[in-house]
């Protein structure tokens, strides 16, 4: 695991505010939105910006 990059974090709060409507708690759709949302260039970052707001978004359910 590990402290998500600042970045990371930014880009994840600013996609949740603007476009909550097409993330729900399942990575994979996440990273799919992520990527029709946002141009972002590496695979890596999309995904680990999918998974801090699937995190998210799972966290605020309980």
């Amino acid at each position: 695991m590990g402290i998500k990059p600042s970045y990371i974090k930014n880009v994840g709060e600013e996609l949740l505010v603007k476009h909550r409507e097409k993330f729900s708690g399942n990575f994979d759709e996440n990273k799919h939105a992520v990527a029709e949302v946002a141009t972002i260039d590496s695979k890596r970052v999309r995904n680990r910006v999918a998974g801090y707001i699937s995190r998210k978004i799972n966290t605020r359910k309980r």
